[in-house]
């Protein structure tokens, strides 16, 4: 829905100002995120983190299934009251690992979300300034992102300034 409303502005921006001529480009962020250093350092934390937090659920869910196995080996062995006692053991860790799991990574509220958001926070600035230089530069009145959800059927790679709003975050200007 997004790219089109962005879409229809700028197919009426071009049809109110088509007395003057409009300048468009366009970039690939994702071009931009896999060569831009801050951005690889922000992607490189992000990714540790997420292997922190993985790893720890991976060892409550081993600890879960040697428990449950346990309980399985020893079922036939327990009085009711050890197996209901046990029974319950399992049902928290389940619930304990479910829980973890949603807090960490559930959509769209989960802490990897919203570290993701606090991490890329200040590259994103970077690079939006960065574009808005570039592009105020060679008097562009619109910029695209040809990775995200606008759609380009078709881009003149004379357009593309991909590579200067690169330069431009490179030499820190």
């Amino acid at each position: 829905m997004r790219k089109y409303l962005v879409i229809l502005f700028v197919l009426l921006s071009v049809t109110v100002f088509a007395q003057s001529p409009q300048k468009l480009g366009y970039v690939d962020s994702q071009i931009i995120l896999t060569q831009l250093p801050e951005a690889i350092k922000a992607q490189s934390d992000l990714d540790a983190l997420t292997n922190l937090w993985s790893n720890q659920l991976d060892s409550m869910t081993l600890s879960y299934q040697q428990l449950l196995a346990d309980y399985q080996k020893q079922a036939t062995a327990m009085t009711d009251e050890q197996k209901l006692t046990k029974q319950q053991e399992l049902i928290a860790m389940e619930q304990n690992i479910l829980g973890f799991r949603n807090q960490k990574f559930g959509q769209p509220n989960g802490a990897i979300y919203s570290k993701q958001e606090e991490i890329f926070a200040p590259v994103k600035m970077k690079i939006y300034a960065a574009i808005e230089a570039v592009a105020k530069g060679e008097g562009m009145q619109f910029v695209f992102d040809k990775s995200g959800d606008i759609i380009l059927l078709y881009a003149d790679a004379a357009y593309d300034i991909t590579f200067k709003v690169l330069d431009n975050l490179k030499r820190g200007k």
